[in-house]
C-alpha cells in the first residue's frame, strides 16, 4: 500500500501555526525567514502576533500556509525522510496545490511564496467587493448541485467551486446567482445552504483576470518535473510535467477543485495513507469521510513529525 502526502488549503490558518516548528527545528526557522525574505515582509510575525483579520487577508494566507507545509517538510527530510522513495504521490487543496509542488521540487520556496502573494492579490483583486459570493451545499448529490447551479446562471456566473465530499459542496459566482442557488438547493433537500464568510468568489468563472495574471507569473518562473506525480485538483489524475502543470494551476483559479475524486482515485490506486502536512485537520476530516479505506493523518506539529517518522523509515 503506497502513502500521499496532501497539504491544506485557505481556511486552515491559525494564529500562531507554525511556530511550535520554527522554535523546535532549525531548519523550520529557516524556512519561515526565506519567505518573509521573498516576500519582504515579516509574515512569520504576522503569522504567529496578528492579528488575526491581517492573517486570514487572501495575500497572506496563502503564502503562510505554503510556509508550514513546507517546514514541515524540510525537518521530515533533515531527519532521514526521501521523499521520492517513500511517497508516492502529492496532492494539495487549491492553494496546498502549490504547497505539495514546492515539495515535490517542481518550484523553490522562494518562487513558490511570492507565486501564491501574486495569486493572493489577483485573487482578491479580481471582483470588486460585493459582487461575488460563495455557498456550502450540504447534503446533496454533485449532479443536483450542478443543475442547480444552471439554474441559477439566469441571474449571473455560478458553477461548483469545491467538491469536498461527504456531500459538501462549495458553489461560487455572481451574488444574485449563488444566493438563487442556494435557495433552490434548500428546495431540493439540502441539509444545509450557507452562505460563506469569504472576500471573493473563488474557483468561480469570475476570477478570469486572476487566472491571466498566474499564466504570466507561471510563465516567468523556473519549474522541474516534480520528484512524485501530483493528483492535479482540475483532473483528478496524476501529472508529472512541469509545463503541464502549470496550464492546471492556471485552470485551477476558475476551475473546480476535485477532492472528493482525488481521495477516490487514492483509494482505486492502493494510496491508503494520507499525511496532511501543515497548518489544521481539514484535509485528514474529509478523507475519512470520503472513503472509510483511506487513513489521514495530520502532521502539524514536532510530535506528529516524531509520530510520522516512525512509520516513514520503518
Amino acid at each position: 500500500m503506497a502513502i500521499a502526502f496532501t497539504f491544506p488549503g485557505q481556511g486552515s490558518q491559525a494564529l500562531g501555526m507554525g511556530k511550535d516548528l520554527a522554535d523546535a527545528f532549525p531548519e523550520a526557522a529557516a524556512v519561515f525567514a526565506e519567505v518573509d525574505d521573498a516576500l519582504g515582509d515579516k509574515l512569520s510575525d504576522i503569522m504567529w502576533n496578528g492579528p488575526e483579520e491581517t492573517l486570514t487577508l487572501t495575500a497572506n494566507a496563502q503564502p503562510a500556509l505554503m510556509a508550514v507545509s513546507i517546514a514541515a517538510i524540510r525537518v521530515l527530510e533533515a531527519k532521514g525522510l526521501d521523499l521520492k522513495s517513500k511517497v508516492a504521490y502529492v496532492a494539495g487543496h487549491s492553494l496546498g496545490e502549490y504547497s505539495a509542488l514546492c515539495a515535490a521540487g517542481t518550484f523553490s520556496l522562494a518562487d513558490t511564496a511570492r507565486l501564491l502573494r501574486i495569486r493572493g492579490n489577483a485573487m482578491q483583486a479580481a471582483v470588486p467587493v460585493g459582487k461575488g459570493a460563495m455557498a456550502a451545499i450540504i447534503g446533496l448529490e454533485h449532479g443536483d448541485v450542478d443543475a442547480i447551479c444552471a439554474a441559477a446562471s439566469a441571474l449571473g456566473s455560478c458553477q461548483i467551486a469545491n467538491d469536498n465530499g461527504g456531500g459538501q459542496l462549495v458553489i461560487s459566482g455572481e451574488k444574485a446567482a449563488v444566493e438563487k442557488a442556494a435557495m433552490l438547493a434548500t428546495e431540493k433537500g439540502a441539509k444545509r445552504a450557507i452562505l460563506l464568510p469569504v472576500s471573493a468568489p473563488f474557483h468561480s468563472a469570475l476570477m478570469a483576470p486572476a487566472a491571466d495574471a498566474m499564466r504570466e507569473a507561471l510563465a516567468t518562473v523556473a519549474k522541474s518535473n516534480p520528484a512524485v506525480p501530483l493528483i492535479a485538483n482540475v483532473r483528478a489524475a496524476p501529472v508529472t510535467d512541469a509545463d503541464a502543470i502549470a496550464s492546471l494551476l492556471v485552470e485551477q483559479v476558475t476551475g473546480q477543485v476535485r477532492w472528493r475524486e482525488t481521495v477516490e482515485w487514492f483509494a482505486a490506486n492502493d494510496v491508503k495513507t494520507l499525511y496532511e502536512i501543515g497548518s489544521g485537520k481539514v484535509l485528514t476530516g474529509l478523507a475519512r469521510r470520503i472513503d472509510k479505506t483511506v487513513t489521514g493523518i495530520a502532521v502539524n506539529s514536532p510530535a506528529d513529525i516524531d509520530a510520522a517518522l516512525q512509520t516513514l523509515l520503518a
